[in-house]
C-alpha cells in the first residue's frame, strides 16, 4: 500500500494520494508491513515516531519523492527576535513548546564525557551553520573567536542561555557576526531531541530513503547510556537508511546503539561507585538479557549518506550495528566546533562492531576518522579514504578531547580486519589493541599508542560470528600482522607533544612511520618456544608467558622516505628520496610514483595465511564464514599477474622515472 504525505495538505487527510497527510509521523503511525511512504519536498518540523515493525521481505519504506526535497527538523523558526546590544539579539520561547525537554536546561554530559561541562543540547543556527555557545552574556557581545574551533572564522557567532523563571521562559542571545537583522535571515533552535527514531525498541525493517535529516537536540551517548541520534533505529533489527543528508545534531547523527537501560545508564556520571569500564562489561551481560542476538538485532545497511556538521560522531552505536553494513558514505567535518570533548567522538564510533562491514567510505576534517572501540570481532575495514583527520595548525588542543587519527582499535581481541584502505593523515592507526591484520593498505601516518592505553581492562570476545559471550581477557598486545602494505613518512617524524586532560602535564606521541614500533614484540617462534610441552605444564612458571606480548607477522611490505621497518619484517623494499603521490579522478585511485613497486616479492594474502586472532581463536574471514581472497584492490578491480604491495593493482600504479 502507498501512503503519501505532503507538507502543504489540509489537515486531516487519510494518508491517500488525493488526501494525504499534512505530517510524516501520521504515515509513521499507520504504515503497516510492506507499505511505503511517498513524501513531498517541504520542511518537516517534527519528531517521527515509527509505530510499526516492517518484516524482512516486506519492509516499511519511506522515501523522499525528491532526493533531499523533504527535510526532517528538530528546530522551530526565531520568531520575534529584538535588538539588544551592538550584534546581539534576544529571543523569548515559552518553556511549553519543549514538552519534558528542554535542550536550554540540558547539559551536555555523561560517563568518558572528559571536557568541560558547560555546554547545552541546544543550539542556534544560522542560515544552517551553527552558532557557538558562550557561558557569560558578555562574552556573546564580545564574539571572540575560539582558539580551538578548528574554523575560527566562523566562531565568532556566539549564543547564550538563561531562564526566566517568573515568566516560564528560555531567553536566548544571539551574536550573529555582523549587521544581521535576525528577522530577515533564516535563524532556527534546537526544539526536538531526535528527529526519526522510535521511542520503542524492536521496530525493525525500515528503510529511509532520500531525506535531509537536520538540527538536532541529541544527547551525549556513551556505551553505557541511552544512545540517540538525530536517526536510528533504537535496538532493532534490518534498517536501512540511504541516500540522505545527515547533518547538524548536536552530537550524534546516525545511532545505531544501545537501548535504555535504567539500571546502567551513564551510572558512573551519576554514582561513580564503580568504574566506567566496569559498566561496559555490565552492559555487554546485560544486553544478552535485553535480547542481544544475531537474530534480533543489527544486521542495518547505513550507505551513501553525506553526514557532516555533527559534534559527537556522524554514526555512533555501542551493540546495536552488530552485522551491519556501512558503506559508499561521505563524512566529513566532525566535531570541527570543539565544543565537546570525551571518549565517544568520531566520524564512526562502534563499540562492539562484530561482523560490521566498514567499506568504501570517504572521511575527512573529522577529530577521529573511525574508532571501533571494544570487541571489533569479525569487523572489517576496507577500501575507504581517510584523510586531514587531524587539528589544523593554530588550533589549540581541547582539554578533554580526543587525539586525532584515521584508524583507531581500541581494546578488542580481534580479528580485525583492515585491508585496500587509502590512509593519508599524520596519524594512521591508533593501535591499542591486539589481533588486528592490515594487508594491502598506503598509510601515510604513523602507529601511536602501541602497548598502551589498555590499563588491564578486561574485555569480551564472543563465539564466532555470535553476539553470545565466550570469555574475558585483558589485551595482551600483538597478534598483528602486515602484509603487502606501503608505509611512507609523509609527515614529520618528531614526536607530537599531548597535553593531558587534567593540568598534570603532557605526553609524547609517536610521528615516526613503519612497523619498527613492534620490534619488541616476539615472532611466532620466539612466542611458542616459552612454552614446553615436553614437561608437564606449570601454571605459575607459564604465568609471564600468559600475560606477556603476543608474537607479530610481518612480509611484503614497502618503507619510503624514512618510514622504518620492524625487525620481523621479511622481503622489506625501503627507499629514500621518493615521489609517490594519489590521485584521485571519478571515484577511482591511481598511485604515481617513481619507486618500483614490482621490484618486491608479494605473495597473494588470504584467510589462511592470516590465521587466527589469539583469544577467540577465530579465523580472519567473512561474516558468513567463507574465506577471504585479497585478489581485488580499493578500485574494485582484479590483482592478477604480478602482485605489488599497497592498496592498488599494478594496472592503476603510474611509475614515473626521474
Amino acid at each position: 500500500m502507498d501512503l503519501y504525505v505532503d507538507i502543504n495538505a489540509i489537515p486531516g487527510g487519510d494518508g491517500s494520494k488525493e488526501k494525504p497527510f499534512a505530517k510524516i509521523g501520521d504515515a509513521a503511525g499507520a504504515a503497516q508491513a510492506g507499505d511505503t511512504v511517498h513524501v513531498a519536498p517541504g520542511i518537516y518540523r517534527e519528531y517521527v515516531d515509527p509505530a510499526n515493525s516492517g518484516t524482512e521481505d516486506k519492509r516499511i519504506t519511506y522515501v523522499s519523492r525528491e532526493p533531499l526535497g523533504a527535510v526532517i527538523t528538530g528546530a522551530e523558526k526565531a520568531r520575534g527576535c529584538t535588538h539588544y546590544d551592538g550584534p546581539v539579539w534576544m529571543c523569548r520561547i515559552n518553556n511549553e513548546i519543549f514538552g519534558d525537554y528542554n535542550p536550554y536546561t540540558t547539559i551536555v554530559y555523561g560517563d568518558w564525557f572528559f571536557a568541560k561541562a558547560d555546554k547545552h543540547t541546544g543550539c542556534v543556527y544560522l542560515n544552517d551553520k551553527a552558532l557557538y555557545e558562550v557561558s557569560t552574556l558578555e562574552e556573546c557581545i564580545e564574539g571572540k573567536a575560539s582558539e580551538y574551533s578548528w574554523a575560527p572564522e566562523d566562531s565568532v557567532c556566539k549564543w547564550y542561555t538563561e531562564q526566566d523563571e517568573e515568566r516560564g521562559e528560555t531567553v536566548i542571545y544571539a551574536n550573529f557576526g555582523g549587521a544581521v537583522d535576525p528577522n530577515n535571515e533564516k535563524v532556527e533552535l534546537n526544539v526536538r531531541r531526535e528527529c526519526f527514531m522510535p521511542s520503542k525498541t524492536g521496530v525493525g525493517y525500515i528503510t529511509v530513503r532520500g531525506f535531509r535529516i537536520d538540527k538536532a537536540a541529541t544527547t551525549w551517548a556513551p556505551p553505557a547510556a541511552f544512545q540517540d541520534g538525530m536517526i536510528g533505529p533504537n535496538w532493532s533489527k534490518g534498517w536501512i537508511i540511504e541516500d540522505c543528508e545527515i547533518c547538524n545534531s548536536k552530537c550524534a547523527g546516525i545511532s545505531l546503539g544501545r537501548y535504555y537501560d535504567p539500571d546502567n545508564n551513564n551510572y558512573f556520571s551519576t554514582r561513580y561507585v564503580k568504574s566506567p569500564t566496569q559498566m561496559e562489561r555490565d552492559s555487554v551481560c546485560r544486553g544478552q538479557y535485553h535480547g542481544w542476538l544475531k537474530e534480533n538485532i543489527g544486521s542495518h545497511i547505513i550507505r551513501r549518506n553525506n553526514i557532516h556538521d555533527c559534534q559527537q560522531g556522524g554514526i555512533i552505536g555501542r551493540m546495536g550495528g552488530v552485522f551491519s553494513v556501512i558503506e559508499d558514505n561521505h563524512i566529513h567535518h566532525i566535531n570541527n566546533m570543539m565544543e565537546l570533548g570525551g571518549a565517544e567522538i568520531a566520524g564512526i564510533k562502534m563499540h562492539a562492531a562484530i561482523d560490521v562491514i566498514i567499506r568504501r567510505n570517504h572521511i575527512h576534517h573529522s577529530t577521529m576518522g573511525i574508532w571501533c572501540d571494544w570487541e571489533a570481532q569479525g569487523t572489517r575495514i576496507t577500501g575507504n579514504l581517510l584523510h586531514d583527520n587531524q587539528r589544523p595548525e593554530g588550533a589549540k588542543q581541547l582539554k578533554g578531547g580526543m587525539m586525532s587519527q584515521d584508524l583507531f582499535v581500541e581494546v578488542s581481541h580481534g580479528p580485525t580486519l583492515i585491508d585496500n584502505n587509502i590512509l593519508l593523515s599524520d596519524v594512521s592507526l591508533r593501535f591499542a589493541t591486539q589481533g588486528v591484520a592490515l594487508v594491502h593498505n598506503l598509510i601515510a601516518g604513523a602507529f601511536t599508542c602501541v602497548g598502551a592505553g589498555t590499563d588491564w581492562r578486561y574485555t569480551p570476545y564472543h563465539i564466532p560470528h555470535r553476539t553470545e559471550v565466550m570469555g574475558f581477557m585483558t589485551i595482551l598486545h600483538g597478534d598483528n600482522r602486515f602484509y603487502n602494505n606501503i608505509f611512507i613518512q609523509n609527515w614529520p617524524a618528531e614526536d607530537f607533544l599531548i597535553l593531558h586532560d587534567t593540568d598534570d602535564g603532557s605526553e609524547k606521541e609517536n610521528r615516526q612511520a613503519g612497523t619498527w614500533c613492534f620490534d619488541e614484540y616476539p615472532s611466532y617462534e620466539e612466542w611458542i618456544s616459552q612454552f614446553d610441552f615436553a614437561h608437564p605444564a606449570n601454571m605459575v612458571e607459564l604465568e609471564k608467558a600468559h600475560f606477556g606480548h603476543l608474537p607479530v607477522w610481518s612480509e611484503g611490505n614497502v618503507f619510503l622516505n624514512g618510514a622504518k621497518p620492524s625487525r620481523h619484517d621479511k622481503d622489506a623494499l625501503t627507499a629514500d628520496g621518493v615521489h609517490l603521490e594519489v590521485k584521485l579522478e571519478d571515484g577511482k585511485a591511481k598511485i604515481v610514483t617513481d619507486c618500483d613497486l614490482s621490484s618486491i616479492a608479494c605473495k597473494m594474502i588470504d584467510s589462511d595465511v592470516l590465521g587466527k586472532a589469539f583469544e577467540p581463536e577465530a579465523r580472519f574471514e567473512a561474516p558468513d564464514g567463507t574465506a577471504i581472497i585479497f585478489d581485488t584492490d580499493y578500485n574494485g578491480c582484479a590483482r592478477t599477474g604480478k602482485i605489488i604491495p599497497g592498496p592498488l593493482a599494478a594496472d592503476s600504479v603510474c611509475r614515473q622515472i626521474r
